[in-house]
C-alpha cells in the first residue's frame, strides 16, 4: 500500500470517527440535563442509572464509525453509496432521539423515531454486512442496545404520560 493511500485510509478513520462524534455530540447538547430529567421520571423496575448510558454510547459511536469505515474501505462513496447513506440516515434519527425526548420531552415522537431508527439499524447492518462481514458484526451491540432502548422508551412514556405527552 502507498503511502498516499495509506494517508487515504487514515483520513478516511478520522472523518467517519468524526461524522459519528458530531452526531452523538448533537445528541449530548440535547441531553444536557437528561440524568436529572431521566431520574424525576417513573422508571420501570429494569431501567439502568443514568450513568451507564454515555459510557455505553461512547463504545457504540467508536464501533459505528470503525464499520462505517471498514465499509468505505470497500469502494468508497462510489460503490458503498447506499450503504452510506442508509447508515448517516440512522446517525441522524440517533441523534433526533434525544432531542425529541429529553429536550422536547415528547415521548410519542421519539418512541416513533426509535422504531424507525432500529428498522434503519437493521437495514445498515444488512447492507454493511454484504460490503464487510465485519462491519455488520460491529453494529450488533448497537442493534442490542437500540432494542433495550426502545422498549425502554416505550415504558418510560406510559409511566409518564403528563411529562412526555
Amino acid at each position: 500500500m502507498s503511502t498516499a493511500s495509506r494517508n487515504s485510509q487514515w483520513i478516511g478513520l478520522v472523518g467517519w470517527l468524526a461524522v459519528t462524534s458530531v452526531a452523538g455530540g448533537l445528541g449530548a447538547m440535547a441531553s444536557v440535563q437528561a440524568a436529572a430529567f431521566y431520574g424525576q421520571l417513573a422508571q420501570p423496575t429494569w431501567a439502568p442509572p443514568a450513568s451507564v448510558f454515555g459510557p455505553v454510547w461512547s463504545i457504540l459511536y467508536l464501533m459505528m464509525a470503525l464499520a462505517a469505515w471498514l465499509v468505505w474501505r470497500v469502494g468508497g462513496w462510489k460503490i458503498q453509496r447506499r450503504a452510506l447513506c442508509v447508515f448517516l440516515a440512522q446517525l441522524a434519527l440517533n441523534a433526533l432521539w434525544s432531542w425529541l425526548f429529553f429536550a422536547w420531552h415528547l415521548g410519542g415522537y421519539a418512541f416513533f423515531d426509535i422504531i424507525t431508527l432500529w428498522l434503519l439499524i437493521v437495514a445498515t447492518i444488512a447492507l454493511f454486512w454484504r460490503a464487510r462481514p465485519l462491519a455488520g458484526m460491529l453494529l450488533l451491540p448497537y442493534l442490542l442496545w437500540v432494542t433495550f432502548a426502545t422498549a425502554l422508551n416505550y415504558a418510560v412514556w406510559q409511566l409518564n404520560p403528563a411529562t412526555l405527552g
